[in-house]
């Protein structure tokens, strides 16, 4: 089976609806997908109903990724990104979490492009009024190429986007501690993004990787497109030592990112186990016959 646990909508920062995304992944050969925008669930609805178009044998894994704060390799603070699977939507923490984080990217948006505003042609209203529910970095990433000031979206991260950047305005996330405890009261699975995505800055510590699988973290995202050989070893190593599932995905974002449906996949037995863990949202299975009718 080809199963890929890890890729966005234009519900957050892809360019894809749910329902072409997944369409794509059932054109693409993957027998299971996961919808995975950043802190919302607001592509779920939309992904379901597209499985009335999707082969019986077709799965669909709803879940979410959300932005966290770790412990760095340094010491200090670190962004980190947790992926949320099956967990139950109508949690009330949960649920509260999300609507913080949500207006948290909305003011940092703003803020960003004001300043960014202040020397390039774009319009920060505009920039706004191109975000669906949840708003991100990418939306302003796409106003810069329209305007010229860069030629690609990774240009315009590498550059006025990076934290690095002047303009880079800081959100403030949740501690993945408390993200881990959230996920799990709701019945959820919590598999940590790319952890050793060194291209994208600073990592999160080993050693708080090994704290959070004694406070219930579920599995470690190995493969993926940012993460050279080495670091899959490495990652493979320790998820064995810790008795996380291990997981591999594509981080599809449509024309915002390279990478492909299923460029990195998750192995079965993973797969299963993840599901096992999971009590607070069923897995979904497309409703067509192999003639397309419902």
């Amino acid at each position: 089976m080809r199963i890929d646990l890890h890729t966005h909508s234009d519900a957050s920062d892809g360019t894809d609806t749910p329902a072409e995304l997944v369409a794509k992944a059932v054109s693409s050969g993957l027998d299971v997908v996961a919808i995975t925008d950043h802190d919302t669930t607001a592509g779920w609805a939309e992904a379901q109903a597209a499985l009335d178009d999707a082969p019986t044998s077709f799965r669909l894994v709803r879940g979410m990724e959300m932005s966290c704060e770790g412990r760095g390799e340094d010491g200090d603070p670190v962004p980190v990104h947790l992926l949320a699977y099956l967990f139950d939507p109508a949690d009330s923490t949960f649920a509260a979490e999300r609507i913080r984080q949500r207006e948290e990217r909305v003011s940092r948006l703003r803020a960003m492009a004001i300043n960014i505003a202040a020397d390039y042609p774009i319009d920060p209203e505009e920039v706004l009024a191109r975000v669906g529910t949840s708003a991100g970095r990418p939306h302003l990433a796409a106003a810069l190429v329209e305007a010229g000031v860069v030629d690609s979206v990774s240009e315009a991260f590498e550059e006025l986007l990076s934290r690095k950047s002047k303009y880079f305005v800081n959100k403030q996330d949740a501690p993945i501690d408390e993200a881990v405890a959230m996920i799990a009261a709701a019945g959820g699975v919590s598999v940590i993004a790319h952890a050793r995505a060194r291209m994208r800055g600073r990592l999160l510590a080993i050693d708080h990787i090994e704290e959070l699988a004694e406070r219930g973290l579920g599995g470690l995202e190995v493969d993926h497109p940012d993460h050279p050989e080495d670091e899959r070893v490495l990652l493979n190593g320790l998820a064995r030592r810790l008795g996380l599932i291990v997981t591999g995905s594509s981080d599809y974002h449509g024309d915002h990112k390279e990478q492909a449906l299923g460029a990195c996949t998750t192995d079965l037995d993973a797969f299963d186990a993840l599901v096992a863990r999971a009590s607070g949202a069923a897995v979904l299975h497309g409703r067509s016959d192999a003639r397309g009718e419902r």
